[in-house]
């Protein structure tokens, strides 16, 4: 569907109050399988390809958080979506977060998952780094630590065929989204104005989580009035597949709240 400009692929399942999947960078709404099923028994599950991802359009960068979260609410508007649980992990989270601070009368609940809501200025020539690496040789040369760092060593011993699954979601990313998007996440800073929301928000972390690590989310659940913060054992980056059960009834009792 054509929103904002450019050419964004999504899919909906279920039925009842609509829930919409964003994801992280180097992936596509495919890392939403473990959920699909929970989610849509009881609502409407929008999930899609952020611009430069999966069967999105990867239009010139660099990217911004206002532009990414532009998308989502084109989208909605396209889709006759009003309002809207989110549910966002990592960069899935940030772009949330900018939904969420933009039009927060359409957010009815807010899942922060794996995320930020700033970096400190040392991060920006690690995230410059990546971005170069990319361009010189291609996704394949930093599928690996990026699978070393979304999930726990146990886990990847254990689990080729998800490990399998993911790699392939990183090597077919664009690197024009991976750079556009790598821009935007090394210049996240919202933090103070995350003080100003009012939408009932769950943070959720992988204890073991070392590139968005439970410090980071602390600062988040601080930051939301009243946003509460549950924390996932045995979990790295990708909570959502590494312990899908949890993570599953977590969200789903949340926007349950929401009904009741």
């Amino acid at each position: 569907m054509k929103t904002n400009g450019v050419d964004i692929h999504y899919e909906v399942t279920g039925s009842g109050p609509w829930v919409t999947l964003s994801h992280s960078l180097a992936c596509s709404a495919a890392m939403w399988d473990e959920q699909i099923a929970a989610f849509a028994a009881r609502h409407s599950v929008l999930r899609y390809d952020t611009r430069g991802h999966g069967a999105s359009e990867a239009s010139p960068g660099p990217y911004s958080f206002a532009q990414l979260a532009a998308d989502v609410l084109g989208l909605w508007d396209a889709l006759g979506i009003e309002r809207s649980a989110l549910v966002g992990l990592s960069m899935g989270g940030m772009i949330a977060q900018h939904v969420a601070l933009a039009a927060p009368q359409r957010v009815t609940r807010l899942v922060l998952a794996d995320t930020a809501c700033r970096y400190p200025a040392d991060v920006l020539p690690v995230w410059e780094q990546r971005i170069a690496t990319v361009r010189e040789r291609g996704m394949e040369a930093v599928a690996r630590p990026t699978l070393e760092r979304w999930f726990t060593a146990p886990y990847r011993a254990t689990h080729p065929e998800v490990l399998a699954r993911i790699g392939a979601l990183i090597r077919a990313t664009p690197v024009e989204g991976y750079a556009g998007c790598g821009h935007c996440i090394a210049r996240l800073d919202v933090a103070q104005r995350l003080r100003t929301l009012a939408v009932p928000t769950l943070v959720i972390v992988g204890e073991q989580d070392a590139g968005t690590p439970p410090a980071m989310a602390r600062e988040i659940a601080q930051s939301i009035p009243g946003a509460r913060l549950e924390i996932i054992p045995q979990a790295a980056h990708l909570s959502n597949i590494e312990q899908a059960a949890t993570f599953n009834r977590l969200v789903t009792d949340f926007l349950d709240e929401q009904e009741r």
